[in-house]
């Protein structure tokens, strides 16, 4: 389900492969969606460029995880 022009509170990594997560205003820290490196680190670049020039997303959560994302 697509959750339309929200406001990326945090985000979060570690050195553990595929360990990215967001927290997203009004739905809380949600992980995103492993089984591809590159698409983990892209959604999560998206997302921290969201967050470091105070600009919205929207982000598709499926089963509690993000599986894609778009800047606004």
């Amino acid at each position: 389900m697509w959750t339309n022009n929200v406001v990326v509170n945090q985000t979060y990594c570690t050195h553990h492969a595929e360990n990215c997560w967001a927290s997203i205003a009004g739905k809380g820290w949600i992980k995103i969606k492993t089984g591809n490196s590159d698409g983990v680190t892209n959604t999560f670049i998206l997302l921290s460029a969201a967050k470091a020039n105070g600009r919205n997303a929207s982000v598709y959560i499926v089963d509690n995880l993000i599986e894609r994302a778009y800047l606004l």
